[in-house]
């Protein structure tokens, strides 16, 4: 999906109008709504600043109102190879069904993707059994990475510098 129908997508779940939204990201009253057409149509792009802004005023992550263009089966089909290259994701069948799996042997970038997909399964689940509302749940997906807690993430410091301490490490022996 293009940013325009994410943006359109999110005014609309928000019950918002596009002279609303606009204005709320700081468009005056006489051109709000035709901005926000632009936008929405995909005539004019909304630069940083402005995606920033909107992501604010739609209460999600500037990222949710950024995906890959996937308006069309061939631009989905193309997006899932590039995860395949990328990140180790695997088409398979399991049960009679075709599904996603992420090979993790692929390396860091499949191990990082396969933490990512349960901490998605996690939530899915607390939604299945009532542990979340579907508002919980959509409010994790539309500001993720931000609200995921099952994830702890490391600085990893430059070679060099990590080499250095090591060594530093193993002279005070």
């Amino acid at each position: 999906m293009a940013i325009g129908e994410r943006i359109h997508f999110f005014r609309k779940k928000r019950g918002m109008k596009l002279k609303q939204l606009g204005q709320a990201v700081g468009f005056s009253e006489s051109n709000a709504d035709v901005r926000m057409a632009q936008y929405e149509s995909g005539s004019r792009t909304p630069k940083a600043d402005i995606t920033n802004r909107l992501a604010k005023v739609l209460d999600v992550s500037p990222k949710a109102l950024t995906v890959p263009d996937i308006d069309s089966y061939t631009g989905l089909m193309h997006t899932l190879f590039t995860l395949e290259d990328v990140y180790g994701l695997k088409v398979t069948e399991l049960d009679g069904q075709i599904v996603l799996c992420v090979d993790v042997r692929q390396g860091k970038d499949a191990d990082e993707l396969q933490r990512m997909l349960c901490a998605w399964q996690e939530q899915s689940a607390k939604l299945e059994t009532g542990e979340i509302t579907k508002e919980d749940y959509d409010r994790w997906r539309y500001h993720y990475p931000e609200l995921d807690t099952t994830q702890v993430r490391a600085r990893v410091l430059p070679q060099g510098l990590s080499e250095m301490m090591m060594d530093n490490l193993h002279n005070d022996d």
